[in-house]
């Protein structure tokens, strides 16, 4: 059974990691990546034998001391069904900290390890939609696997058709407006994901984030590298930016929150 992490960006070759598993008739195989040491603490560490079993997990290490390896787990998974059958049901199970741990403590080693090229893991699933829509649209066919956009967006952005936007708004790099999601005149999205049943205001500035399904951004409000989750709600003339995060169903009154010097 396939099973993968839902931030990540991969390239990885499934049959091969599939046949690697079934090779090693392992409980559970991992693809592993490389990535540079000053960005292991961002990732679970995964070390193995000379031989590609795993050995143990390091969930996101703090301490230098316990940094033993630069290879990382990147989200992707094939497991044995069993091992699926063994996760406890009624209540939530880490399987970093409790299911491959497992799989290694057995007088035979059964979580096997598998190594490719690299994968992306993102900070929120803004990246892959910016990224490989236009991909997928110029390698395999020569027309757009999408509706054409609302009006005068760059060729990499989607709105769903059941969205409304009036001419003058501004929607590209690779953005996507959700089903029922209104974007109001004079706003710009660039590079973002609105949810579906979205509101954007007039004037509001949205790029590189995330809005939520329901989440509404007020009337020239800017958010920039934000996530702004289900339901919440932001208030006119906010400012966000550097990876700010709003929890769902939050509520940020006018003028709340700011950046910037400038009042205005």
């Amino acid at each position: 059974m396939l099973i993968f992490n839902g931030d990540i960006l991969s390239g990885v070759d499934l049959v091969a990691l599939v046949d690697a598993h079934r090779t090693r008739r392992a409980d559970v195989t991992l693809h592993l990546t490389r990535v540079p040491r000053e960005k292991l603490s961002a990732f679970g560490l995964v070390p193995t034998d000379a031989d590609g079993w795993v050995t143990a997990f390091r969930e996101k290490p703090q301490r230098a001391e316990d940094i033993v390896t630069d290879q990382i787990n990147a989200g992707c998974y094939v497991f044995r069904r069993s091992v699926i059958d063994g996760i406890p049901a009624g209540r939530r199970v880490s399987v970093e900290r409790e299911t491959f741990p497992g799989a290694c403590s057995r007088r035979a080693p059964r979580c096997s390890a598998w190594s490719s090229s690299p994968t992306g893991a993102t900070w929120a699933r803004r990246r892959p939609s910016c990224t490989a829509r236009p991909t997928w649209c110029s390698a395999r066919s020569s027309r757009p696997p999408f509706p054409p956009p609302h009006g005068p967006t760059s060729r990499t952005a989607w709105c769903s058709p059941a969205a409304n936007s009036p001419a003058d708004v501004k929607v590209g790099g690779g953005s996507t407006i959700g089903a029922g999601a209104r974007v109001a005149s004079g706003a710009e999205v660039h590079g973002s994901v609105i949810g579906e049943g979205a509101r954007i205001d007039a004037g509001a500035i949205v790029r590189d984030s995330i809005v939520g399904c329901g989440a509404a951004v007020g009337a020239g409000t800017v958010i920039e590298a934000v996530v702004v989750g289900d339901g919440a709600t932001l208030g006119a003339r906010n400012e966000l930016r550097a990876g700010a995060r709003v929890w769902c169903d939050a509520v940020i009154g006018d003028g709340a929150v700011r950046f910037s010097a400038d009042e205005s």
